[in-house]
């Protein structure tokens, strides 16, 4: 997760997401560099447009919280049939 924190602070500060310079940011947080998961993040996030990426994730959360609510109505209406259904049953034994 470093790595990506790495490059994200990278990105933000218009610096050019490299070995180099990953490393450096990594280190000077007090981590240690894996060389495996350096060059692993380096090429994944070649040709990625991480100002795109980052505006799509920051429209996600927006729809989660729309079916929240919905969720939420939906419990609401089972709670309201099992409440009628056991007052008809009050009337069958009461």
């Amino acid at each position: 997760m470093e790595y990506v924190y790495a490059a994200l602070l990278l990105h933000k500060t218009g610096k050019e997401i490299n070995e180099e310079n990953l490393k450096k940011v990594i280190e000077s947080a007090g981590g240690t560099v894996d060389e495996s998961k350096l060059k692993t993040v380096i090429a994944s996030l070649k040709g990625v447009d991480i100002e795109k990426v980052l505006k799509e994730a920051a429209a996600i959360p927006a729809a989660p919280a729309a079916k929240g609510e919905e969720n939420k109505e939906e419990k609401k209406k089972e709670e309201e049939k099992k409440e009628e259904a056991a007052e008809g049953l009050a009337v069958l034994f009461g």
